[in-house]
């Protein structure tokens, strides 16, 4: 039986406590495999699936994610609380940052004597890698990438401009190890400072990869790809291979896919046309063997058995939001920020998870926070579920609403907040 949530009495620093147990623990993919050290664990799926729509993936992966030492896993939560302090913000500690521009260093120290042993002492330069996936809003990137990596490493909601951070996801076999960045949708029109940085984000992305793959929405009308390949690809004199993928061909006809690849291959200047369906998982093989074709070899970057770098919180913040897209309409969704302030972990309790969510208006607020607090307790026990379905554990959610007018206008903010092409390690 689920304990009963308790809500705080405050209204003006209104709070959202959710925990239960885990009431079906082979759901998600994710299981927790300790090992080594405290201040290191493995996600890893074994023996179970992901289900997008209809189609179920097998998988036997392993996400892998660093934290702190339990007396280090507190964030500063005073670092943000007023606007005088905003200035203070330290965003230049590089040794708690992961680029996510650059190439990896395969010496990296990111790599302990554990890992160099599961990638192997000499290295392999056979190995292909770097993919960037570009296009524009709502054209099913997210899902594509989760389908090509075998797990969900990306949030999907039925809305546009879902995704904000690039994603980075590997997916790897004996023959290669291929670097997936999920980027968001282009945009066309900026309307804060936040819409410009994540589309200089898609930018460094697509400078540095080896191969890009554009994604089109295969039930609109063909269209030119200018902007997409502008924004995306910025003026590089030497453009990589291009593919370009006609999604949701399960949503038109026969014939009118055949129309559709016919326009792109003519009015395109790509190298080839791929017609997929992401949801169901048709056409993916096609993309792999593609990349696969044109990237150069190289060794690989990361074991072989993991999925992405991501810290564990950055997953936890995704959660959060996917759940806020998908609870709340208009504006509200695109106005919000998730960060996660504190993760204990408690050997002899529920792990305690502090997730505070800035919005810009106070009017927001009221919207997320609903009538005696009904609309937070249910985004609180949404999320909370999805949380110890990804970590395999019981946990303690602490969900907090704060107003930051202008947040997505704050450049040093949004640094902070990982949109500089860097998020925090730890």
């Amino acid at each position: 039986m689920a304990a009963s949530p308790h809500i705080s009495p405050t209204l003006s620093r209104y709070k959202f406590f959710s925990t239960s147990v885990v009431e079906n623990p082979n759901f998600s993919p994710f299981h927790i495999d300790s090992r080594r050290r405290l201040t290191k664990s493995h996600l890893q799926a074994q023996n179970s699936t992901i289900s997008y729509g209809r189609t179920e993936l097998a998988s036997s992966k392993k996400l892998w994610i660093r934290q702190r030492s339990f007396s280090e896993m507190e964030v500063e939560q005073g670092r943000l609380e007023d606007e005088e302090e905003q200035e203070d913000i330290d965003i230049g500690d590089e040794a708690s940052l992961l680029s996510l521009s650059m190439k990896p260093d395969r010496n990296m120290a990111l790599l302990d004597d554990y890992e160099m042993e599961e990638l192997g002492h000499t290295p392999d330069t056979n190995h292909r890698s770097y993919v960037a996936v570009v296009g524009m809003p709502n054209v099913g990137k997210s899902t594509l990438s989760n389908q090509m990596i075998g797990q969900k490493i990306s949030i999907v909601t039925d809305k546009p401009q879902t995704t904000r951070h690039r994603i980075l996801g590997i997916c790897s076999s004996p023959e290669y190890q291929m670097i997936l960045f999920d980027t968001p949708g282009v945009i066309e029109k900026k309307m804060h400072r936040l819409d410009t940085m994540m589309m200089k984000n898609v930018r460094d992305a697509a400078i540095n990869a080896d191969c890009v793959v554009i994604l089109v929405d295969a039930c609109k009308t063909p269209a030119k790809i200018e902007e997409v390949l502008k924004e995306g690809l910025g003026d590089l004199e030497k453009r990589p291979p291009m593919l370009l993928v006609m999604n949701k061909k399960d949503l038109i006809k026969p014939g009118e896919i055949a129309k559709k690849l016919e326009w792109y291959e003519k009015f395109t200047d790509v190298d080839e046309v791929i017609p997929v369906s992401a949801k169901y998982g048709h056409g993916i093989e096609d993309v792999k063997e593609w990349i696969l074709s044109k990237l150069p070899f190289g060794p690989p970057y990361y074991p072989k058995d993991i999925v992405s770098e991501h810290p564990e919180r950055f997953f936890v913040a995704e959660i959060v939001r996917e759940k806020i897209f998908m609870q709340y309409r208009n504006e509200v969704p695109y106005a919000c920020q998730v960060n996660v302030l504190s993760y204990k972990t408690r050997p002899a309790a529920k792990d305690f998870i502090q997730v505070e969510v800035v919005v810009d208006k106070n009017s927001q607020k009221i919207i997320l926070i609903g009538k005696e607090g009904k609309a937070l307790k249910t985004l609180a026990t949404a999320a909370r579920l999805d949380i110890e379905d990804f970590l395999q554990k019981k946990v303690f959610l602490e969900v907090d609403v704060k107003v930051k007018e202008n947040w997505r206008q704050d450049e040093g903010l949004l640094k902070y907040y990982g949109y500089g092409g860097q998020i925090r390690a730890m």
